[in-house]
């Protein structure tokens, strides 16, 4: 059955999830991350980056220290090393993924809050808006960093609706991840779904409340 088309005056707030759904940030993340976790005798590969999609970077390095420990380095330096890496390939590299800048000029016009809500860090999230050139258009931003758990817990999304002050009911969360889109939904919130292309294919994402391929296949719907 096909699914209905979300309207925009369902919803009083759009929440982004970051890495994947605005900037093809999903590559770079398994560079910086292959490069640091080499160089301490740690190899991992792109199936191996599948297990930890969505989670925060502590708790990836966590994950594969727990699994594969390493020595001489810790995890909270490796940690570090990884961030780095990423401010500098965010800003070499980062672009918009497609139909991102006309959805947020979109939401402006129609007075619909807007928020993001990421488990990257707030350096990162800086670096991303700022390289995109997109930061005006947020009203509320939050990392799951502050929080006492990443998603799939809904914490994240909770904040941002919060500093929105927006009730969660009447919040669309768009997400690229199942951890994300666990996240949304245990949150309250509806979700739309947009799978990020590197990504192994999941069929649960079907139980989404919207799902595209792009951005910009989102907003010619989203009217």
């Amino acid at each position: 059955m096909e699914k209905v088309k979300p309207h925009f005056s369902q919803f009083e707030a759009v929440i982004f999830d970051m890495d994947g759904v605005l900037i093809d940030s999903e590559p770079l993340w398994k560079i910086a991350m292959q490069e640091v976790f080499d160089s301490i005798g740690c190899s991992l590969t792109k199936k191996d980056f599948q297990k930890t999609v969505g989670l925060r970077i502590d708790e990836v390095i966590a994950y594969w220290f727990a699994h594969s420990p390493w020595e001489n380095t810790s995890p909270k330096e490796v940690e570090e090393q990884i961030i780095q890496k990423m401010i500098v390939l965010i800003q070499q590299n980062g672009e918009p993924l497609e139909g991102v800048v006309e959805t947020l000029q979109f939401l402006k016009s129609k007075q619909i809050k807007i928020g993001l809500g990421t488990s990257s860090y707030l350096v990162l999230i800086e670096t991303v808006l700022n390289t995109l050139d997109i930061a005006h258009f947020f009203d509320a931003k939050h990392s799951a960093e502050t929080e006492t758990h990443g998603k799939p817990h809904p914490a994240v999304y909770l904040s941002v609706a919060q500093s929105l002050t927006v009730n969660p009911r009447n919040c669309l969360v768009i997400e690229d991840s199942f951890t994300g889109f666990i996240a949304g939904k245990s949150a309250g919130m509806q979700v739309c779904v947009i799978p990020e292309k590197t990504h192994e294919p999941n069929l649960k994402l079907q139980a989404a409340d919207f799902i595209y391929t792009t951005m910009a296949d989102f907003l010619a719907d989203f009217q």
